[in-house]
């Protein structure tokens, strides 16, 4: 879709859709232009209470003015005294939602009304080109009946500053890389699997000179000594593989910057079987890895001079003959035993190999990024990603980017306090700590033994990466991630 800006007056503006917003204390820019030219048509309207300022609102005016335009929506906006970050995103959720209804070819959107306090419009209009393409996302490709097509070509920003290519380019990007992995992560475990996703980082090799692959199978990670990835694979039909992405934006000397995506594609709980109910979401345990492809689609999209590299471990987790014991001990590539004592907290046995394998590249830093534990639901709910990091410079850097982009995050301790939890009389640590409080912190704890050769962070999306099967995957933390890695440009 074709993003513009135009700096015209409303009288000139040639548009299928304009696209207005109204606020409950102060008339916008565009609105008092609109009422100017439409002097007893808002009078109508408020008298009879059609117009409405109530946040997401739409009031359609259909052939009702005398502007250019076949249609004029306003968007309800809340209080301007009150216009921050989440309204800005709600009301451009409101947007996409009247534009799929309205079923237009153009639209313009008054953009220099609606900036947030304390932003700029540079992000005013990253941020609604992001929310305007993910907003158009549907997801059908496992139905047998597909969504209508999006009939919108072109839109339009009504704004008076025109810098704003590269901020319409950033955004595109963004929304795109957002959805690369909301469709990885909706994708069903039958369709989606370590195969497929080594399928799928071919082919974002293929679309960009910039990025190269390496994939690696079972026989290369029993070579490795990944023993503690392959206890968890061993109870699937599908084979694991280990998913290596290279970026390569800056020059030979520059260090990388590494991120590492849980890929459970399939997440049964082997031995320690899940609960059937709620158990077809586990297809969404592989959200960390879909994360690492939507990353690293957006930056091979926009072409920064850094180099990434993106690992994802790939596998499946399920309840056989041959799967893993509760109380079986293994070696992982660090050459640590770990005691498992619970086989449903695998994402950290598949993570600490993989990270351990990152120290080849010597790494400026390392994030991963896993749909970890369910405790950091109920720590922290649907709305921050956790942050926990072995260096407080990068853990605040990561927080400063997700509140740059507004995918946020908030960080979380590794005291030495939780490390006794891990203690084991028969390994140099378990798998789990020794009671349900602080789950996700004692599963960090577990992740920040294989880190200490380089700066590591851990973000756990479980409350983020998906809200409900309904809703589906959000594409968190890409933004989060994007911008941290733009970051590092300067």
């Amino acid at each position: 879709m074709q993003f513009t800006v135009n700096a015209g007056s409303l009288e000139s503006i040639e548009t299928d859709a304009l696209i207005l917003f109204h606020f409950e204390d102060e008339d916008t820019a565009s609105l008092t232009a609109l009422t100017d030219k439409n002097e007893k048509l808002l009078t109508r309207l408020r008298d009879a209470n059609l117009l409405s300022a109530k946040l997401g609102q739409v009031t359609p005016l259909l052939g009702h003015t005398d502007l250019p335009a076949s249609q004029v929506l306003i968007i309800g906006a809340g209080k301007q005294a009150e216009f921050g970050e989440n309204q800005f995103v709600k009301v451009m959720k409101a947007v996409s939602g009247a534009l799929k209804t309205a079923q237009v070819g153009t639209a313009s959107l008054a953009l220099d009304d609606i900036k947030p306090r304390e932003r700029t419009v540079q992000w005013s209009a990253e941020k609604a080109t992001e929310l305007l393409l993910t907003g158009l996302y549907q997801y059908d490709t496992t139905k047998s009946k597909k969504a209508d097509p999006n009939k919108l070509e072109a839109l339009s920003f009504l704004a008076q500053e025109q810098n704003l290519d590269l901020a319409i380019k950033t955004g595109k990007a963004l929304a795109h890389g957002r959805n690369v992995a909301r469709e990885l992560g909706d994708l069903p475990a039958n369709v989606c699997n370590p195969l497929y996703l080594a399928e799928q980082a071919e082919n974002l090799a293929d679309a960009y000179d910039e990025v190269s692959v390496e994939i690696l199978g079972q026989e290369e990670l029993e070579a490795l000594g990944m023993g503690s990835y392959l206890a968890v694979t061993q109870g699937s039909a599908n084979p694991p593989r280990l998913i290596v992405m290279k970026y390569q934006g800056g020059s030979d000397d520059q260090k990388p910057h590494v991120l590492v995506g849980k890929g459970l594609t399939f997440d049964a709980g082997g031995i320690s079987l899940k609960p059937a109910q709620g158990m077809e979401d586990m297809k969404y345990d592989m959200l960390g890895a879909a994360s690492v492809f939507g990353t690293l689609s957006t930056i091979a999209e926009l072409k920064p001079a850094i180099n990434v590299i993106g690992i994802v471990a790939a596998a499946e987790n399920m309840c056989s003959g041959t799967a893993t014991r509760p109380g079986d001990v293994v070696t992982s590539m660090s050459g640590k035993t770990i005691e498992i004592i619970n086989t449903d907290a695998e994402g950290r046995l598949v993570l600490c190999d993989a990270l351990t394998y990152a120290e080849r590249f010597e790494p400026a830093t390392v994030i991963d990024i896993a749909t970890l534990t369910g405790a950091i639901v109920i720590g922290l709910g649907h709305h921050p990603t956790a942050i926990y990091a072995n260096d407080e410079e990068l853990q605040q850097q990561i927080r400063s980017a997700g509140e740059a982009n507004w995918d946020r995050g908030w960080p979380m301790p590794l005291w030495e306090d939780y490390r006794e939890e891990l203690e084991s009389p028969f390994a140099d640590l378990r798998n789990i700590g020794q009671g349900r409080a602080g789950g996700s912190i004692t599963a960090a704890i577990f992740l920040n033994e294989f880190t200490k050769a380089y700066k590591w962070a851990h973000l756990d999306i479980a409350g983020t990466g998906w809200t409900s099967a309904k809703e589906g995957a959000t594409g968190r933390p890409v933004g989060m991630l994007t911008q941290y890695l733009l970051d590092r440009l300067s």
